[in-house]
């Protein structure tokens, strides 16, 4: 691993002051980061530890109805958390179906946002990856694919993002609260994620020294607990990445769907929010000639980026599971394996 220097801010303006000297990155429990230290595929000069930041750690629910979530909560608090699980159950089982306990443990709603891909190629330093260096070509392009994007890629990368968290969190329309240089902005999740286009090794919205402080979800997300689930396709049951996955949250009124919202995993180097197939759903009873239109509309620009073509129906078939199940009404009980679309829903207490 190549050396660098630890630097231990005592607030967000200090954080943010460091982290902008070129070269520096920002630390919090690091299961991402260290392992791409260890493989040499990031190299930081200085690593800035935000882990003992003051208000960065506490979930809040704010006088306008919206839930603000701090960038230093652990993933397994949040889905944890009671109040949290019963009002965005969607949210709570994409956490709950991402890496190990231990992991969950450890990982940081913040960190979890802007994780790398799982591209193969991005962490072979042996390869060629225009992610990891800029101009050099992209491997896996003609390489193994069958796990890659099939929506929104350039012939520059075909990586996914593999955050399971983000993609309920983008069908909600969160918000995530940034501090930077010039203070503190704000930016839709769906907006903080590029795709790669010419340039794959800009990976999001964030300007140097940027730090992600909390995570917010607007009033209207609190309406779809009622119906909301989260579904992913993985090559083995647990500790495995989203080959493909949706979350689908529906406001049913009378017998009719008065909101939709629905965003995919695993197609694309963003979550991708399906905005086309809402608007398929929006003010008609829910039924399952309803839910393949919906799946087509959502996955019509799709095209194979290789091996992968198989993704496209595999998506089309994972949409209508979610809005089906979704449209049943969100379980009492969490699934003991949460977001399998085999698993029943026995399991811990969810509303």
């Amino acid at each position: 691993m190549k050396p660098f220097d630890y630097f231990r801010p005592a607030t967000v303006v200090e954080a943010v002051a460091a982290a902008a000297q070129p070269g520096a990155a920002y630390l919090a429990a690091g299961t991402n980061l260290l392992d791409l230290m260890k493989g040499g595929v990031s190299r930081p000069d200085r690593l800035v530890d935000v882990t003992h930041l003051e208000g960065l750690d506490g979930i809040e629910h704010l006088a306008d109805g919206s839930l603000r979530i701090g960038a230093l909560v652990s993933n397994a608090d949040l889905a944890h958390d009671a109040g949290f699980a019963r009002t965005y159950p969607a949210v709570a089982e994409a956490l709950l179906s991402g890496a190990s306990a231990q992991l969950r443990n450890a990982a940081t709603v913040g960190g979890n946002l802007l994780q790398r891909t799982r591209c193969a190629y991005f962490y072979d330093t042996a390869s060629r990856c225009n992610k990891r260096e800029a101009g050099s070509g992209c491997d896996a392009r003609d390489g193994e694919n069958r796990s890659h994007a099939v929506l929104g890629w350039s012939e520059n990368c075909i990586a996914t993002h593999p955050s399971d968290f983000c993609v309920p969190l983008v069908a909600l329309d969160a918000v995530v609260e940034i501090e930077g240089r010039s203070g503190r902005r704000e930016i839709a999740l769906d907006e903080l994620h590029r795709l790669p286009g010419d340039t794959p090794a800009r990976e999001s919205a964030l300007e140097p020294g940027d730090l992600i402080v909390a995570v917010r979800l607007p009033p209207a997300a609190s309406g779809f607990g009622a119906h909301a689930r989260y579904l992913k396709v993985r090559e083995r049951t647990s500790y495995a990445f989203a080959v493909v996955s949706a979350a689908a949250a529906l406001r049913i009124e009378s017998g009719k769907v008065i909101e939709a919202r629905l965003a995919l995993g695993g197609v694309a180097a963003k979550p991708w929010r399906a905005r086309p197939a809402e608007e398929v759903l929006r003010g008609i009873a829910p039924t399952a000639d309803v839910f393949q239109e919906a799946a087509w509309r959502a996955l019509s620009d799709a095209k194979p980026s290789g091996d992968n073509g198989f993704k496209i129906e595999l998506a089309r078939r994972i949409v209508v599971r979610a809005l089906t199940l979704a449209a049943a009404g969100t379980p009492a009980r969490l699934p003991a394996l949460p977001a399998s679309p085999f698993a029943s829903t026995s399991g811990a207490i969810h509303v």
